[in-house]
């Protein structure tokens, strides 16, 4: 399928590897497909919500201010994600994963709507490290999309310039971010953003 990047969020591939997950869904006409974009969107922003939307979901989100207290509410640019995956977590990052929301845009004519999120490794709020706290490194992204053309809605994540934060403090961190992040492109990048997406398109 045609990567859906109408907003321009997401970044070209220009290194490491790239995971896409993605599924559509036709209406019967615009008016009934533009209802149902405007209720994914407001689900796709929920962050909080995101294991809800994917079932039997491999991770939890959760949305967060600079200081790392949680938040309610829908995604805005600027925040953090703390993400809690199954096994070891970090060790810098107080056995969690994080994120920033770096971007989210819109586009919108009669014949498209398109929202994207764009989310990138940090450091966890309170650490005196420089390298992010995630076992993808700083360059890696995932870009997450709903997309109307007509009457068919595509939703998707596009992981992009993807490879494994070997840059940690600890040694133990080195070797989790090595494992956590090949076994990431297998399992947490390809089966839990499908399964997203799938719960998205519900």
């Amino acid at each position: 399928m045609e990567e859906k990047n109408y907003t321009g969020a997401v970044p070209g591939q220009n290194r490491g590897d790239s995971v896409t997950a993605e599924g559509s869904r036709s209406f019967e006409d615009v008016i009934a497909a533009k209802a149902f974009f405007f209720q994914t969107e407001a689900r796709l922003l929920d962050v909080n919500q995101w294991h809800a939307q994917a079932g039997e979901a491999l991770a939890r989100f959760t949305l967060t201010d600079d200081a790392g207290n949680p938040l309610d509410g829908i995604a805005k640019q600027g925040l953090l994600v703390k993400i809690d995956i199954p096994g070891p977590g970090s060790e810098a990052g107080g056995g969690f994963d994080w994120v920033r929301i770096e971007e989210i845009k819109r586009t919108d004519s009669p014949d498209v709507q398109s929202t994207a999120l764009r989310v990138r490794p940090v450091t966890a709020p309170g650490s005196d490290k420089e390298e992010p706290t995630h076992f993808y490194d700083e360059e890696s992204t995932s870009t997450f999309t709903l997309t109307r053309e007509h009457a068919v809605i595509t939703a998707a994540v596009y992981d992009r310039n993807i490879n494994p934060n070997t840059e940690a403090d600890s040694l133990i961190d080195k070797v989790r971010n090595a494992i956590t992040g090949l076994v990431g492109e297998k399992v947490f990048s390809k089966i839990q953003w499908q399964a997203l997406v799938d719960g998205l398109l519900k």
